[in-house]
């Protein structure tokens, strides 16, 4: 698979690959986010031990270890053929030939502790007495996310503390995930990280050189595909009772986002689903989403917010596949796409052009490209109105505000009326307006915004490599 992104994940390796001591960092993501992939690209052109770990008893776990750091030679090599425990195994480490850091990647790392829950406290007592002074540098790398953070890096457990970096690999950005698509226009790109998001595995299965149709209808619908199981599959790895976890998702999905609406539509019990909203939350699926204005007190009012999925793919699957199942089953793909997923497919995608929309002008922010610097850009609503963008200062002199019409007709003057209405800011306040068009903006608007405080920017500029 190709290798794209990661920049800044790889300059963190690099950093504390580079430093003077010893170093213990954990790597984990989600399934599918490139953590093997990143970790392997680190590696290359380093003296290191790269050992993948599976579900197996714990005897077969550390014999296979063992032969691993035993063919890598050095002293202890020439004076043990094994190692009978897991003291040696680790203290190993620091023999191993190098000509840098004594580098060891443990991959899956919760497979090894579910066979021996004993490891981190072995671990723990070497880092302490020898490791962290030895000239070593061991990468532990999960995928059983709430397991690493509640089971290895939370308080009252062996490893807490010890860790010298924690990387939790995100999915990539809408402009890592264009250059999957490298002769993609810009609605294409729109609509295709819209469905993928920036799971590199997902964009992977894309065949850059046909057609989106054919790519949704061949990877996602087709029943036996990969892309076609990847969210029951995770979900089942991840989370006991799927079935109520799939309700609380498709709830979501089909734009039920307060929590009165998602317990209205899945009869769940209140207090359970808190829990299954806030474990959703944790895993990177859903996330909480408050409007700019809220104060944080109000933020932590768990009937204050809204709830959205976070992960494109899964917002696509749950709004086209999953309550297609029965369709999709039968062998109706090319009818499911036609009459049910082409037709709503702009709607679906005006929710992710926001996003990217919002994600343009942060970037423009972090390089002070903005009139003023925001430290909060985000939505904003009341119980009458919404604004895709707002952004604000703390002392409330200066507003960012902005609208994204993912439409195919241009953006009017109207439009811009509208929103100026919708908001009315303090007294002595300055606002800049910046209005987002998939379809460009009527020569009246165009004439407007060189009398207004407003920035017109098309599609072509959002997508801009």
């Amino acid at each position: 698979m190709v290798f794209i992104g990661r920049e800044e994940e790889l300059r963190f390796l690099e950093e504390k690959y580079a430093s003077d001591k010893g170093e213990l960092i954990f790597v984990y993501g989600r399934r599918r986010v490139g953590k093997t992939e990143t970790l392997q690209r680190f590696c290359r052109g380093k003296d290191h031990l790269f050992y993948s770990c599976s579900e197996c008893t714990d005897r077969d776990q550390l014999n296979a270890l063992s032969r691993r750091i035993l063919e890598k030679g050095g002293t202890v090599s020439r004076l043990v053929t094994s190692f009978d425990h897991w003291q040696a195994v680790f203290r190993a480490v620091a023999e191993m030939p190098s000509s840098g850091k004594k580098l060891l990647v443990i991959d899956e790392f919760p497979y090894m502790v579910r066979g021996n829950r004993s490891i981190p406290s072995i671990l723990q007592n070497l880092w302490d007495t020898e490791l962290k002074n030895a000239n070593v540098m061991i990468i532990l790398c999960g995928s059983a996310m709430s397991f690493i953070e509640k089971e290895i890096l939370a308080e009252k457990n062996p490893l807490y503390g010890r860790a010298t970096g924690i990387l939790k690999m995100k999915p990539l950005d809408f402009n890592d995930a264009a250059r999957f698509f490298p002769n993609s226009g810009p609605e294409e790109l729109v609509t295709l990280y819209s469905i993928l998001g920036g799971v590199p595995y997902y964009l992977a299965q894309f065949d850059p050189t046909v057609s989106i149709e054919k790519n949704v209808c061949r990877q996602i619908l087709y029943r036996g595909s990969v892309l076609y199981h990847e969210v029951e599959l995770l979900i089942r790895q991840e989370l006991r009772e799927p079935t109520l976890y799939n309700s609380a998702i498709e709830a979501i999905a089909l734009g039920n986002t307060r929590l009165n609406e998602i317990y209205q539509k899945t009869q769940v019990d209140r207090s359970k689903l808190s829990v299954y909203l806030k474990n959703l939350i944790e895993l990177g699926l859903i996330e909480r989403e408050f409007s700019v204005s809220e104060k944080e007190k109000q933020s932590a009012n768990v009937q204050r917010g809204l709830y959205r999925l976070a992960d494109h793919f899964f917002r696509f699957w749950y709004a086209f596949v999953f309550p297609n199942l029965s369709e999709l089953e039968a062998g109706q793909t090319e009818s499911v796409w036609r009459h049910l997923i082409k037709p709503r497919l702009d709607w679906f995608v005006s929710q992710t052009f926001e996003d990217i929309c919002r994600g343009y002008l942060r970037r423009l922010n972090h390089t002070d490209r903005l009139p003023f610097y925001f430290p909060r850009i985000g939505r904003w609503w009341n119980k009458t109105d919404e604004i895709d963008v707002m952004a604000a200062e703390p002392e409330g002199r200066h507003f960012l505000l902005g609208e994204c019409k993912y439409r195919n007709t241009p953006v009017s003057t109207s439009d811009f009326d509208r929103l100026r209405a919708k908001f009315t800011p303090p007294a002595g306040s300055e606002v800049c307006y910046y209005l987002f068009s998939k379809s460009g903006f009527t020569p009246a608007l165009k004439k407007a915004a060189a009398k207004e405080n407003l920035t017109l920017v098309g599609l072509a500029e959002v997508v801009c490599r």
